[in-house]
């Protein structure tokens, strides 16, 4: 169980939890909308963290 959460704590996703805090509070009390920005940074992360992933199966093969 540690080791899920030593992956969770560092810079990227401290970066993406807090990106997504302040987007959903300005999307509720500021009626702002970044989605398109939003959208690209959170597609960005999980595309560069599927292919960490997909990279580490190739060489376990």
């Amino acid at each position: 169980m540690e080791g899920k959460w030593e992956k969770l704590i560092n810079v990227k996703s401290i970066i993406t939890i807090l990106l997504t805090i302040v987007v959903c509070f300005l999307a509720i009390f500021k009626q702002f909308d970044i989605k398109d920005i939003y959208l690209m940074i959170i597609a960005f992360y999980f595309g560069t963290q599927h292919q960490k992933v997909e990279e580490k199966n190739k060489k376990e093969e």
